[in-house]
């Protein structure tokens, strides 16, 4: 098995599993990449979703400015392709991380790059909660925190799971892009050694791992929506 795997996927171990080139240091590169943009973007989205969807006109409170503001910074992020922002926003990675290349000078356009698609996920799944329960949590003298909290967060907990499982799904894609530029990670394994040296055994295994790791996040985001499912507690 190994002679016959050595034989057709010669360049995949060539490339070994350590080291820079190595397929482990790859796919742990994209995993933190994963992790740590997800964990920015992911309080970034959650705050905005949270004030969009307080501050609209038929929010608990309503502020038409900061409705406004918040809404076109997201639809601005939004509206900017990846590869783009990736070159657009150089500067600024330059300023905090100190570099423009590598995994963590990738972490700042991933966090831009991702929050406001979560952002637009979490407010759909707010919205999506019961206004007579809000209504209620009012006349019972509920804080806006308890509202936030008890309410929202905790109603749209199943929804924001399946929204939360989406939005790293697509972080992962992002990070394969961020990849083409150097930033590491099976994204940059796939372009650098594979498609740019015409080794498409490579290529094939890269994107048959980033499937697999998709496979696996789909698999437990979809066992937490589940679990906080109100109808199957």
């Amino acid at each position: 098995m190994s002679s016959w795997f050595s034989k057709v996927f010669p360049n995949v171990v060539q490339l070994g599993w350590l080291g820079d080139t190595g397929w482990g240091t790859s796919i742990i590169q994209t995993l933190y990449m994963t992790f740590w943009a997800g964990i920015f973007g992911g309080i970034l989205g959650m705050v905005f979703g949270i004030v969009l969807v307080l501050t609209k006109s038929d929010g608990i409170r309503p502020n038409k400015f900061w409705f406004n503001l918040c809404d076109k910074i997201v639809s601005i992020f939004r509206a900017i392709p990846f590869i783009i922002l990736l070159a657009f926003i150089a500067p600024v990675t330059q300023k905090i991380v100190g570099t423009q290349i590598g995994i963590q000078a990738a972490l700042v356009p991933l966090t831009l790059g991702c929050f406001p698609f979560y952002a637009r996920q979490v407010q759909v799944a707010l919205e999506s909660v019961d206004h007579g329960k809000i209504e209620a949590a009012q006349s019972l003298g509920a804080t806006i925190w308890d509202i936030i909290f008890s309410v929202y967060l905790n109603e749209a907990r199943s929804e924001l799971a399946r929204v939360s499982t989406v939005t790293v799904i697509s972080l992962i894609g992002l990070t394969a892009m961020a990849g083409a530029i150097g930033a590491g990670g099976l994204g940059n394994t796939a372009i650098s050694y594979g498609y740019n040296r015409f080794n498409n055994d490579v290529t094939l295994i890269a994107t048959v791992l980033v499937i697999i790791l998709i496979f696996i996040v789909q698999v437990i985001g979809d066992f937490f929506a589940n679990k906080l499912n109100h109808q199957n507690r």
